[in-house]
């Protein structure tokens, strides 16, 4: 069994939905079917029984998991220490985090390098187009992520950002011209969504279905970074639900960044995978709770 197949099949045990297990790898859900089958024709039995409402685990199903996955989360975690020593320490943690953050983190970088000298901390940028990928894959340690975030694999930790949300439209907008702009008015134009597949529940938090009041909203064009979601939005196709920390860096010609007087507040936290768990990142973390979120 490749090690493949084995993710595919341990993410399916959790999940016990096809979609969804093919949206959390970002692979097709015949992909999944066929590995599953491969897997089943491999052993003689079934390890699901699925019909058109369910899926289920066997009883050779659930003993293939508990068989599996201690192994492979060794794997996981002997990947990640070669990867380690390849870069010529032992003492090594990636944080993961989405575009100039480690601006508005100085604090909690600095007091974690203050306490830990010996540990080299590194910094690698992700995308809210694939927010969980870094941390399965092993090549981030931690990360931070808007919350809420349900993966059941993935622990949450200490908040770092809470804020409320702004709306980013173009200078020539007929909303820029409003006194006050507000929730409702997200009903009237195309909200821009994830070219690749995330947890919907997660991208509710900047492209909801509906209005507080109940008025549906619009999909609009599909975006797979945030300069392309600044471009659709300048070029007036679309407007955005944003975080702070855009109108604090992405001052760009063309934008303007809107306060709805009900924005809900936003947060984020930083996460990691919950097998993944060590001295390091638990360090991470209270160097978090110690500095408490940057506010605004």
């Amino acid at each position: 069994m490749e090690l493949r197949d084995i993710e595919i099949f341990l993410t399916l045990a959790e999940e016990l939905h096809f979609g969804r297990t093919a949206d959390r790898l970002h692979v097709s859900q015949a992909r999944v079917s066929q590995s599953i089958a491969k897997q089943e024709r491999q052993i003689g039995a079934r390890l699901f029984a699925r019909n058109s409402r369910q899926v289920e685990l066997t009883a050779i199903g659930t003993q293939l998991r508990q068989n599996l996955s201690a192994g492979y989360q060794q794997i996981l975690e002997g990947t990640r220490a070669a990867t380690a020593a390849a870069r010529g320490t032992t003492s090594t943690l990636t944080l993961g985090l989405h575009g100039p953050q480690a601006h508005d983190q100085v604090r909690i970088l600095d007091l974690f390098r203050s306490r830990h000298p010996e540990v080299d901390l590194r910094i690698q940028e992700i995308i809210f187009t694939d927010p969980f990928g870094p941390l399965r894959n092993g090549s981030v340690d931690v990360a931070t992520a808007w919350l809420p975030v349900r993966e059941p694999d993935l622990t949450v930790g200490p908040i770092v950002v809470t804020e409320p949300l702004l709306l980013m439209v173009a200078t020539d907008h007929p909303l820029a011209r409003r006194e006050t702009v507000s929730m409702e008015d997200l009903a009237d134009w195309p909200l821009p969504h994830s070219a690749t597949p995330v947890p919907d529940y997660w991208l509710q938090t900047l492209v909801p279905t509906h209005t507080p009041g109940g008025r549906p909203i619009r999909r609009g064009p599909k975006v797979s970074s945030f300069q392309e979601l600044a471009a659709v939005v300048a070029a007036g196709e679309a407007i955005s639900l944003v975080h702070g920390d855009a109108a604090r860096y992405y001052q760009w010609h063309g934008l303007c960044y809107l306060h709805p007087q009900d924005a809900p507040m936003a947060s984020w936290a930083l996460i990691w995978p919950t097998a993944g768990e060590t001295e390091l990142v638990r360090a991470l973390a209270r160097a978090a709770r110690d500095t408490g979120p940057l506010t605004g």
